[in-house]
Formats: C-alpha cells, sequence, structure tokens
C-alpha cells in the first residue's frame, strides 16, 4: 500500500528498496513476527555493515547497508499490510536511524583518520537534509489524505493506537523529540510557509529524495566499493548545500 493517492507518487529515489521490502512484508504477514522485529532486523544489518567497514570488507558493509534500507522500508510495509499503524513503531525506527547514521560516520571517520570537526558538520548535514525530504513528504501526505502516522509537527506526544500503551508513546516520542527536535525546528525556520503550500510537483519530490536516507547508505555503499571512503565526509557535507537550493525552488515554484 503506497503512502499517497496514485495521482500524487513520485519516482522516490531513496525508496529503491520497496519492491523487496514488500516482498519480505508479504512473506512475513501470516507469522508472528511483527513491525518492531523488522525494526530490531535493520539494526542488526547497520551493526554488521559497521562490523564489515571496520574489517576493509567494503563490498559486503555496502551489502548490509542496502539490507538495512530494504529492512527499514520493510518494517512500515508489514505495519500496513497488518493494519497496526504504531506511533512506538514509528519513533522507534526514527532513533533507531539516527543512531546508526552516527555510527556510520564515527566508523568512516575512524577508518580513514579524518577531522572530527568535519564527522560533526557531515552528521549535521546528513540530517538536515533528511528532515527536509521528510518535511515536505509529510506534508504531501497530509495535504492528499496519504499515510498520516507521521506528523508535521511532533511537539506533543500523540495518543496510543491501539496495541501500544501510552506511557511506551510517550517514552518513545520523549526520546525521539531530543534527538530530533533541533534538525526539525531548523528547517521548519528555514521554510516556514511550506506547511500552506499547494504546489509540490512530482519532479521536485524525485529530485528532493536524493535526500531520503535510503538514497543517503546507497551513496554511502557505492563510495565504499570504490575505494572512496576518504571522500564520503567531505561529500555529505557539501551535499548539504542543496538544502538551500531546493527550499529556493520550492518557493519559486509555490509563488
Amino acid at each position: 500500500m503506497s503512502k499517497l493517492p496514485e495521482a500524487n507518487r513520485f519516482l522516490d529515489l531513496s525508496d529503491y528498496g520497496r519492491p523487496a521490502a514488500r516482498f519480505i512484508a508479504n512473506l512475513i504477514k501470516e507469522t508472528s513476527l511483527t513491525p518492531i522485529h523488522v525494526t530490531v532486523a535493520f539494526i542488526i544489518s547497520g551493526l554488521i555493515a559497521i562490523y564489515c567497514m571496520l574489517e576493509g570488507h567494503f563490498i559486503f558493509a555496502a551489502l548490509f547497508l542496502v539490507l538495512k534500507s530494504i529492512l527499514d522500508a520493510a518494517d512500515g510495509e508489514l505495519a500496513r499490510i497488518k493494519a497496526t499503524p504504531s506511533y512506538v513503531g514509528r519513533y522507534f525506527d526514527s532513533i533507531a536511524d539516527i543512531i546508526l547514521n552516527l555510527m556510520f560516520l564515527i566508523t568512516i571517520w575512524h577508518i580513514t583518520g579524518g577531522s572530527m570537526a568535519l564527522l560533526i558538520l557531515a552528521f549535521i548535514g546528513i540530517q538536515l537534509q533528511g528532515t527536509l525530504y521528510n518535511y515536505y513528504y509529510v506534508i504531501l501526505r497530509n495535504m492528499h489524505n496519504g499515510d498520516t502516522t507521521s506528523r508535521v509537527f511532533e511537539d506533543h506526544a500523540p495518543i496510543a493506537l491501539p496495541g501500544e500503551t501510552q506511557t511506551a508513546v510517550n517514552w518513545f516520542y520523549w526520546t525521539y523529540n531530543m534527538l530530533y527536535i533541533a534538525f526539525d525546528k531548523t528547517i521548519y525556520y528555514l521554510d516556514k510557509k511550506a506547511t500552506s503550500a499547494t504546489n509540490f510537483p512530482n519532479w521536485f519530490m524525485t529530485a528532493v529524495s536524493t535526500f531520503g536516507l535510503g538514497f543517503q547508505l546507497l551513496i554511502m555503499g557505492l563510495m565504499l566499493i570504490f575505494h572512496l571512503e576518504n571522500y564520503i565526509i567531505p561529500f555529505f557535507l557539501s551535499y548539504s548545500m542543496l538544502i538551500f537550493v531546493f527550499i529556493g525552488i520550492r518557493r519559486y515554484i509555490n509563488d
């Protein structure tokens, strides 16, 4: 099931693993496995990728980064197939993503002996990239009555859905908010008017999808395969400059 009505779907370059994710979700839909189990599986895949980086097995590291992206999509697919939306699952997924992203960059910094300052700036850049993409995507989904588990403004803990406790939702929301609030607020203040925008063309969303986590990990994996590990952190730092380009384009097409 797509997150958007058919007329508003775009080519999501970060979502290349969706067909495999759907296959996995359909394969396990009749089992006792839950979306949380799949999220744990993508955490394990990410940790294996880190181990492979440390050991210099860059091809395997790239494969496990891609597998992580596929499983990252599969947990949501399984939740939709089983009709079990969950705020706990949504926040757990995002918390795992940001921690793994930091660990990936720390690992690359470690094996390349790069600059700590560039590492921190690259991490901030990667998170702002993903936040901008998610910001526009969630606005688009809410505008067209698509999937609404994610919210444009995460300013309070939501009411627990069936099958989860309010205590768990509150705890995961608080953790999520602590990790993401600075990035969310930065992107919001850079483009406040996006929430009232009515035009997010498919070509524009496809371009912004290069900021999606799946595409980021694909780039990282390809650079590892071609032994460009020394350029990964500088690349993501410089690529973050496109944030201002996309915001400028978004404003232009809505004015």
